[in-house]
């Protein structure tokens, strides 16, 4: 066959082979199903984390099933109190408010506390961790509790998520908002090299490996740490193959940074309803620095803030009898 007849042939048959590639493709298809790591709730009831952080740590424990996996939550303190939400950060779950919770359902609060997903006994889902699937959980328990609105607290990257959920749903909301040492606003250059490298995509597959996280299981069984908060979070890195997965995707992706936004929704919709906004930071916080604490003022310049010395970022275990007098006098009012 003379070149030029080849050459021809080839523009008949090359349309039509990548319009039977594309119908090929575009095919509507069977979704593959989300897979869902496990929670604390799998581990065994000889591992440390049933004595450190028990699913019953504190009362009214229940869980909820949505499509992301199971949320375990808790309502305490009298059924017709005051409804408060406390959300809780990064890396810690809901034993962030062991000092805190229990002050506020001891003033007649009715409190609900819960592990965000990846955390605690709460399940992991195998997906990106960003804002609207942290605020989408949140909603959904809400609903699940039958709670139509309640006040919202929130520490660390909980506080990031607490602007957003007011940005998104704001009918939800009842009139006060409450940040403490609030992620959202972080630069880059306040996170540190190691931090972006273990929270790369890269370091995530080695991280995920069979090997790698029979070290981290290694290093775990080694001398349990002091500090009971320190060690559920080592026990959650070396066991539960969601965790490091969804902490990284949270630097990468989540409530940490870019959500100035959301800060200055949460600023225009309280200053329209009449709504309250306080914030607390210590002075100490090298996580999330104090000087962040003047930027979400000036998003949100009608709020208040309640400054705590020395206060670190852990503020709500080394400084909770100061972080619950502020809280029971802003929510009291």
């Amino acid at each position: 066959m003379p070149p030029s007849s080849a050459f021809q042939w080839f523009l008949l048959v090359c349309p039509a082979v990548v319009i039977l590639a594309y119908f090929f493709t575009v095919f509507p298809h069977t979704p593959d199903s989300l897979y869902i790591h496990p929670s604390l709730a799998t581990l065994p009831k000889s591992a440390p984390s049933w004595s450190l952080y028990p699913d019953n740590y504190y009362p009214g424990g229940a869980y909820a099933k949505f499509p992301n996996g199971a949320v375990r939550y808790w309502l305490i303190g009298p059924e017709n109190g005051k409804r408060v939400v406390l959300i809780h950060g990064l890396s810690v779950p809901a034993i962030i408010w062991k000092d805190v919770a229990p002050q506020l359902a001891a003033r007649g609060y009715r409190v609900l506390l819960y592990d965000l997903y990846g955390r605690g006994y709460s399940d992991a889902p195998h997906t990106t961790y960003d804002v609207n699937l942290y605020t989408t959980q949140l909603a959904l328990l809400l609903q699940y509790v039958g709670w139509s609105k309640a006040d919202i607290v929130g520490v660390s990257m909980g506080g990031g998520i607490a602007a957003a959920f007011v940005a998104q749903f704001p009918h939800l909301v009842t009139d006060k908002v409450v940040l403490i040492a609030s992620a959202g606003l972080m630069e880059s250059s306040d996170m540190s090299r190691t931090t972006k490298f273990l929270s790369s995509p890269l370091m995530q597959v080695v991280a995920s490996s069979y090997p790698f996280r029979l070290y981290l299981q290694y290093l775990a069984d080694q001398k349990a740490s002091d500090d009971p908060i320190s060690e559920l979070v080592r026990i959650q890195s070396a066991y539960l193959p969601g965790y490091n997965a969804a902490l990284a995707s949270s630097i990468r992706d989540g409530p940490l940074r870019s959500l100035a936004p959301q800060f200055a929704a949460l600023g225009r919709h309280s200053r329209k309803t009449g709504g309250k906004v306080l914030v607390i930071w210590g002075t100490a916080d090298k996580v999330v620095p104090y000087r962040y604490a003047s930027r979400v003022q000036t998003l949100i310049p009608h709020s208040e803030l309640v400054t705590i010395d020395g206060g670190p970022h852990d503020i709500t275990i080394t400084h909770g009898d100061e972080v619950s007098r502020a809280l029971l006098e802003f929510l009291g009012r």
